[in-house]
């Protein structure tokens, strides 16, 4: 069994959506649990504001079957994978972390590159697992995110309460 990560995000209808991607996380990985659900703004472009939060389960997927699962629950959701790199998402799920695992596959690349500068990924997974090790840096993930710059804290807690999906 391996611990992952997920970073959840929305900008179209994020509250409807976020839930509902609760539910098929919950339905595929029973032991899924979320951090709060945050509000920050665009990044990259002009739009209206995303709702991240940060997903952890164990699983004996491997990663190509896992992204498989998160890329169904993203359709599920109403995401297309011809939308637009840079743009409203109504579901992204990216795979911030495999276990320990360290390296590069088709689509993905462990840990997450941007995982240590974003954060809507940082402070929500921070949040979760604490104690948790960043696999090329072994500091905690509190202590990466206390190292945050105070400008850097974009997020705003918001609603819903995924847990309760």
């Amino acid at each position: 069994m391996s611990q992952v990560f997920v970073a959840l995000g929305s900008n179209i209808d994020p509250a409807t959506r976020l839930l509902e991607a609760a539910r098929l996380l919950k339905a595929h990985f029973p032991d899924a649990r979320f951090s709060s659900c945050y509000r920050n703004r665009a990044v990259g472009f002009d739009g209206a504001d995303f709702i991240n939060a940060v997903v952890g389960f164990s699983t004996t997927l491997c990663v190509p079957e896992l992204l498989q699962v998160l890329h169904d629950i993203e359709a599920r959701c109403g995401r297309s994978r011809e939308d637009p790199k840079w743009g409203p998402r109504a579901m992204d799920l990216d795979l911030l972390l495999y276990g320990d695992q360290i390296g590069e596959g088709p689509g993905y690349t462990l840990p997450r590159r941007d995982l240590l500068r974003r954060p809507y990924m940082l402070g929500p997974l921070a949040e979760l697992a604490p104690e948790g090790k960043h696999p090329l840096r072994g500091e905690s993930f509190a202590a990466l995110w206390a190292a945050f710059e105070p400008t850097d804290h974009t997020l705003t807690a918001t609603a819903p309460d995924l847990n309760a999906a």
